[in-house]
């Protein structure tokens, strides 16, 4: 499996509030906004991505970017771990991984623009 990026996710339940109060504390803007699903911030070479209505657990986790979606999910099943079938969002294609300590790890891919 070759990871392209990790980032935290933070699940929220209001996230037009969420954002307003991130766009504060970290000075910048978000990058990515869909609606009340979901919303990216990019900083410092970092990514912040918060969960609305659009989320996997209702506790933090983390978000992996992988070039080969299938083969990162076969690579956690035969770890043992508890694994999502794979799901194709409005953005990409994922499934959510239970890692130690029972924190999701959602492996995706950005859905073909053409799906888009």
């Amino acid at each position: 499996m070759t990871a392209r990026s990790l980032a935290p996710v933070l699940p929220v339940d209001d996230l037009l509030a969420a954002v307003a109060v991130y766009t504060r504390l970290l000075g910048v803007l978000p990058t990515f906004v869909d609606g009340d699903r979901w919303a990216q911030f990019d900083l410092a070479g970092h990514r912040l991505a918060l969960a609305g209505r659009d989320r996997a657990a209702d506790h933090p986790g983390v978000l992996l970017k992988v070039d080969d979606l299938r083969s990162a999910r076969a690579e956690a099943v035969a770890a043992g771990l508890p694994v999502e079938e794979i799901q194709t969002g409005p953005h990409e294609h994922r499934c959510v991984v239970t890692g130690p300590g029972g924190w999701p790890v959602v492996l995706y891919s950005p859905a073909p623009k053409e799906q888009q």
